[in-house]
């Protein structure tokens, strides 16, 4: 049965130069507004820009670890707790004159507010060398004046504290698995052939983050059961017949998404009681390899499972 894969996607190199920044080296940073629009962090050409003096929480993530005392002393780990992170972003503004400084000034203040209302921007770094990591974020403080003599009229700072739901920071780009069912063929024509209606394929996918990720997987029918398993023998499948929807039919997609865990159709149906409670494990992928297996019952040409993950990463 063929096989089709998806091509790899290389981002493209960032037209700004990098510059150096405490905890990251050098780099190209962006914030992006809920709206979408994007705002130079490290353009020094621009009219803002970061101060590379005061920047923190780039690095690793904050972890709170649970212990029990043990009985020949000391204590032992019970659990290990990844935190919200909190990051400290020093911005310079400034302006021809009053009117263009107040403008930008105001501008960039409603750039980082306006996560309060609009839901969470998000902090880019991009490298040199074309790859890029982002984390959401949240505006808490310090978009205030300096207060100091001669500011305020063409120029001023403001030391933002953002904060972070997510520890983790996200490859811009995502990992994509394609595995697709060919057209059957006859057992005999030319010559003994066989031709699998069920099984896409065992394969290895390879995670290159820091964490486990949690991935979304969409299948195109015709199909009317789906399982999923890991090498580990962790498992979920996903009964189209027992569900409002019923079977899948050509061209028809249902997405599940492992974090948060849900089941839907192209039309919006939730699939939700067709999976095999209580046994189903919505798995995640560690770092490094894992063994996968891709099961579509009712299969046949054009049928297709394509998954989809972002990986995480410690640091920016």
């Amino acid at each position: 049965m063929p096989l089709i894969t998806a091509p790899v996607v290389t981002p493209e190199e960032p037209t700004t130069p990098p510059v150096e920044l405490p905890e990251v080296g050098y780099a190209v940073v962006t914030y992006i507004d809920p709206a979408g629009t994007r705002w130079p962090m490290t353009d020094l050409t621009a009219d803002w820009y970061t101060l590379a003096k005061g920047v923190s929480g780039l690095g690793a993530a904050p972890y709170v670890l649970t212990s029990d005392p043990h009985p020949r002393g000391g204590a032992r780990v019970r659990h290990v707790q990844p935190q919200p992170r909190t990051i400290v972003w020093p911005v310079l503004v400034k302006g021809s004159d009053h009117t263009t400084f107040t403008a930008n000034w105001r501008a960039l203040a409603r750039a980082f507010t306006r996560t309060l209302r609009e839901g969470p921007g998000t902090l880019e770094v991009a490298r040199p060398d074309g790859t890029a990591r982002r984390i959401s974020v949240y505006y808490i403080s310090g978009w205030d004046v300096m207060g100091d003599t001669a500011t305020g009229i063409t120029w001023d700072s403001a030391v933002v504290t953002l904060w972070c739901e997510e520890p983790y920071w996200e490859d811009v780009q995502p990992q994509t698995v394609h595995r697709e069912s060919g057209a059957p063929a006859d057992f005999l024509v030319p010559y003994p052939t066989v031709s699998s209606s069920q099984v896409l394929g065992a394969t290895t996918v390879t995670n290159p983050g820091d964490v486990e990720v949690w991935p979304e997987w969409r299948i195109t029918g015709p199909a009317s059961s789906i399982t999923f398993t890991r090498g580990d023998g962790a498992e979920f499948v996903l009964d189209m017949t027992a569900t409002v929807h019923g079977a899948l039919l050509a061209g028809e997609t249902v997405t599940i998404s492992t974090d948060p865990p849900r089941a839907l159709s192209d039309t919006g149906e939730n699939l939700f009681p067709g999976l095999n409670w209580p046994e189903a494990v919505l798995w995640s992928l560690p770092p490094g390899e894992t063994a996968v297996t891709f099961q579509l019952n009712g299969a046949e040409a054009g049928s297709a499972v394509d998954l989809t993950y972002y990986p995480r990463y410690e640091t920016a």
